[in-house]
């Protein structure tokens, strides 16, 4: 798995605190921004970089996408065809997000959260994989709804 990484402004200490860990874990990923906080550009531009790489990939990529509440970046991330994207700032969110939900982008608020408890959200999000099952049905109507909504 390669992981997509991006933040605003208002993350840039959480974001690297993120890759420090991804690269203990020896996982592959792409930064896509801020790289200080002095960097004036928009978290929507930044979500979009993400959501572009990811969706570049055939979706074999997931993303991080950080910023002060995690929120604008998911708002922003769930414009994009085929991206399904959750703020988690707790193990349970951050399970159910791929369990039941077949998630591909983790949002994370620096603002709202430290840096052990992401590290560990992080840590557990990427050990986890969508497996066929009762939610099958309910991401399927994710799907058919997004194709109706977005064309």
């Amino acid at each position: 798995m390669e992981i997509v990484i991006g933040c605003d402004n208002a993350a840039v200490q959480l974001k690297n605190t993120i890759i420090d860990l991804l690269k203990a874990k020896g996982i592959p990923f792409e930064d896509m921004g801020c790289h200080s906080c002095g960097d004036p550009t928009y978290y929507p531009l930044v979500a979009k970089k993400v959501c572009d790489r990811i969706i570049a990939s055939n979706y074999q990529k997931r993303g991080i996408l950080i910023c002060g509440t995690g929120l604008g970046m998911c708002m922003t991330a769930n414009k994009f065809r085929g991206i399904r994207a959750a703020v988690c700032h707790d193990i349970f969110s951050t399970e159910r997000s791929i369990l039941s939900n077949d998630g591909n982008v983790l949002c994370l608020g620096e603002r709202v959260i430290g840096p052990e408890l992401a590290k560990r959200l992080v840590s557990e999000w990427l050990t986890l994989t969508f497996k066929d099952g009762p939610s099958t049905p309910k991401v399927d109507a994710i799907k058919r709804i997004e194709e109706e909504t977005m064309k």
